[in-house]
Order: structure tokens, then C-alpha cells, then sequence
């Protein structure tokens, strides 16, 4: 595969991973403690069904693609830096959905308004705190990638 196509596959998931964070941060979670209980869920209920499946095929796969351009980039010097910057960020989105927001998640979709736990409005908060810390870590990924994307054809003309 040539290496403009591998940039441009990485930075087209990169930016489908962080437009799916970024979007649900800047229109939803700003607000979400405007929200009544049975608002909440009925939201989170149907954004978790809209992306889960979707999005564990995208970042495996937007990970899969990070670390080969990584690697067939390591003795392209500053690009590789980059390059690899973008994946450890990634990974980072990866770990705080996985370990914080996806547990969560799977905590709202068994809520009522009858069953609402008595700490929802702390787990709402948590969610929010972790989804914002997420969208900056996706942000950076994209903006390394671009980085290291654009010094590295500026350089070589790939």
C-alpha cells in the first residue's frame, strides 16, 4: 500500500473516532446535567445503542492502522514521533472508554426512572468528566497525526 493511502485511511478513522467523541461532547454533554432523570436515560440509552457496535470496529481498527503507519515509519525522523504520539493518544481514549465510560454505559442501560440509583447525578458527572477528558485525548491524536502527516509529505513529497 502506498504511503499516501495509509495517511489518508489513518487520518479519515482518526477523525471518524474523534467526530464521534468530539460530536456527543460539544452538542450533548455540556448539558447534560439540564436533563431530567427520565430524559437522561432515554438519551443515553439511545446514543449507547447508536455507537456501541460501531465502535468496536472503528478503533480496533483505527488502532491497527496507527501502529502500522508507526512502524513503517520509524526511520522517518520527526514524522515517527507523530505518528506514534497519535497512537499512545488513542490508546489513551481506548483505556478511559473501556475502563471508565463503558461501565458506566452499561449501567444506564439498566436504569428506570423507578430504579435510578440514588448516585446517578455522581456517575453522570464522572461520565461527563471522563468523555471530556476522551474527546481532548482523540483531539490530540488527530492533530498529531496532521502534524506528523503533513511534515513528513512536506519533507519527502510521499
Amino acid at each position: 500500500m502506498k504511503k499516501g493511502v495509509l495517511y489518508c485511511i489513518c487520518l479519515i478513522l482518526v477523525m471518524l473516532v474523534t467526530g464521534v467523541f468530539w460530536g456527543t461532547w460539544f452538542t450533548l454533554t455540556r448539558s447534560l446535567d439540564q436533563f431530567p432523570p427520565d430524559n437522561f436515560i432515554r438519551i443515553g440509552k439511545t446514543i449507547i445503542a447508536n455507537v456501541a457496535w460501531p465502535m468496536r470496529i472503528l478503533m480496533p481498527l483505527t488502532l491497527v492502522m496507527l501502529l502500522w503507519l508507526s512502524w513503517i515509519s520509524f526511520r522517518q525522523r520527526p514524522s515517527f514521533y507523530f505518528f506514534l504520539g497519535s497512537l499512545i493518544l488513542m490508546v489513551v481514549s481506548l483505556i478511559i472508554t473501556v475502563g471508565v465510560e463503558v461501565p458506566i454505559d452499561n449501567k444506564i442501560k439498566t436504569w428506570t426512572t423507578e430504579t435510578l440509583p440514588a448516585d446517578w447525578t455522581d456517575l453522570r458527572l464522572r461520565w461527563n468528566q471522563f468523555h471530556t477528558l476522551r474527546t481532548v485525548t482523540s483531539l490530540l491524536s488527530f492533530i498529531a497525526l496532521s502534524i506528523g502527516v503533513t511534515g513528513d509529505v512536506a519533507k519527502n513529497g510521499s
